[in-house]
């Protein structure tokens, strides 16, 4: 029984982790880096034929998104997740797939007019897309299932996503039991739409995210509905729209969830019946799959509306737009607006479009309502950037820049301290924090370990631990990850040292020998010399 850290240790996206028991390889997660990343990830140690199956938490990219390159490598296994993840990944998955290949097209257009011959591959195809969805094994919340001899797992609702889980891992193996928990991201108590976190209540081991383990949110909840009323009156009293980077998955809805509210309470003076254009298919078929997943997964409030026949994240004025024409339109009409639109970091998606067209304009508003990454657009223009470049031309920030503060799904430190004292039957071994920035996982760990009691410990990318025994296989390093720039250098550097090093072996060949060519040939490595040694 072994696990082994690949992603999401010490950085905040691309979590994965590796669990090796009962003769059996289980992924946890296997999503995308997204943003600046500090430090390298080792690979995954065995090959992608080799590992049997994934266990999901939740659909976010940073979760979930290289599950088809696992595919395209050979991984032919099972992936469990719960019902409404294995619905929003059929689109999620899809959706990435496509962005990559609209990526890769978009740069070898741009590099063939350079009179460049290298060609960008996307990291998967759309077919590899479509058959990875193929693999997803639907669970219930709350259901134990065995997933071979020795193995058990069961999903627990977290509050951070519709479908998101913490998952529970019972092991087997000769005649010795473990218990290891994934606690996933754990969800922000009153958030609309969904249920706040569940708790578990025992395990030998746990592995917690720590996303906001420096931080506090407020004590009062804040006023969403007013804070978003006042930004829309003002800006559309300047004639002005207000475009709001979202996620297309959950933050999505929860923006039109307090839209509707406000909409109907005529809380906008300036313009009451103003429009709204959802500008992402991926969240237009997100919608839907959230209302197709109300019964098992929206909270209390959300059910009210329901009961009452109200749909609680649609209302008069509400504009999908699917086509690029339609996305077009938007910003050819000049009534003030509320454009919401993918990515939620700016890094991809139409939403760069939106920005060049409004970013730029003092009358106009760009409201953040997510995390930001280091190393995204999104945080760039949160942190005051006066210029950020958009399809190769700099655009200047104009546009008043706001954020809805509070508004998270992640739990914050208190939220996250909550959760790990939840194991009120059996308190874990050992709590491994991972997915945070750097300095918050250790200073998390750290807390854990003085205020509470826990044997707690911040991996890095490499660490090896042995669930029977409760020791270190390997304790990892920090391995910082090289620039682009300097990767080459050092390619090209070996290059040179390779061509030397065949270059004495021709030399050597020759001696002995005399002839015109090889005289030219040595005076051409001499001019050589002369040039690059001034």
């Amino acid at each position: 029984m072994k696990l082994t850290f690949i992603g999401a240790d010490h950085e905040v996206t691309g979590s994965c982790h590796l669990l090796s028991a009962c003769g059996k390889n289980i992924l946890i997660d296997y999503g995308m880096e997204q943003g600046k990343d500090y430090f390298e990830n080792v690979p995954i140690p065995v090959s992608a034929p080799e590992i049997d199956y994934v266990f999901l938490t939740h659909a976010h990219v940073d979760h979930s998104g290289n599950l088809p390159l696992l595919y395209s490598k050979g991984f032919r296994g099972k992936i469990f997740s719960t019902d409404a993840t294995c619905d929003l990944c059929n689109i999620m998955l899809r959706d990435c797939a496509h962005i990559q290949m609209q990526e890769a097209e978009w740069r070898n257009r741009k590099a063939k007019r350079n009179k460049d011959i290298t060609q960008i591959e996307p990291s998967y195809s759309m077919e590899d897309a479509e058959k990875t969805i193929k693999s997803f094994i639907p669970c219930k919340y709350g259901d134990e299932i065995t997933v071979c001899d020795g193995i058990k797992i069961r999903f627990t609702d977290i509050g951070h996503l519709l479908g998101s889980a913490s998952i529970e891992v019972w092991i087997t193996e000769k005649n010795i039991s473990k218990k290891i928990v994934f606690s996933g991201d754990i969800g922000n108590k009153a958030q609309p739409l969904i249920k706040d976190p569940e708790f578990t209540a025992s395990a030998d081991y746990v592995l917690m995210e720590s996303t906001y383990g420096d931080r506090v949110h407020s004590t009062e909840r804040p006023d969403y509905i007013k804070e978003l009323s006042e930004i829309l009156d003002r800006t559309f009293a300047r004639g002005g729209n207000v475009v709001i980077p979202s996620f297309a998955v959950g933050r999505t809805q929860e923006m039109l969830y307090f839209i509707r509210k406000i909409k109907k309470d005529r809380l906008v003076k300036s313009l009451p019946d103003f429009p709204v254009f959802v500008d992402s298919p991926l969240a237009v078929e997100a919608t839907e799959i959230f209302n197709e997943n109300r019964y098992e997964c929206y909270d209390e409030e959300a059910m009210e509306l329901v009961k009452r026949r109200i749909n609680p994240i649609t209302f008069p004025g509400l504009n999908l737009a699917i086509t690029t024409e339609e996305s077009r339109a938007i910003n050819e009409d000049s009534e003030p607006k509320v454009i919401i639109s993918a990515s939620g970091m700016c890094e991809a998606g139409r939403i760069r479009h939106h920005l060049k067209h409004n970013l730029w304009r003092e009358e106009c508003t760009v409201l953040f309502v997510g995390y930001q990454s280091v190393g995204t657009t999104g945080r760039a223009i949160i942190d005051g950037a006066e210029q950020i470049k958009l399809f190769g031309e700099t655009v200047d920030v104009k546009a008043d820049i706001c954020k809805l503060e509070g508004l998270s799904g992640h739990a914050d430190k208190n939220g996250l301290i909550e959760w790990i004292n939840g194991f009120n039957e059996k308190r874990p071994k050992k709590v491994f924090v991972v997915h945070g920035e750097d300095s918050v996982c250790s200073s998390f760990a750290k807390l854990l370990r003085d205020d509470y009691g826990f044997d707690a410990y911040a991996p890095y990318s490499g660490t090896e631990f042995d669930l029977v025994s409760g020791t270190f296989i390997k304790e990892a390093v920090p391995v910082p990850k090289k620039s682009k720039e300097a990767t080459l250098v050092s390619d090209v550097y070996a290059r040179l040292k390779a061509a030397g090093a065949r270059l004495v072996g021709i030399i050597a060949k020759s001696e002995g020998m005399t002839n015109k060519d090889k005289a030219k040939f040595a005076d051409q490595i001499i001019a050589l010399c002369d040039k690059w040694g001034k």
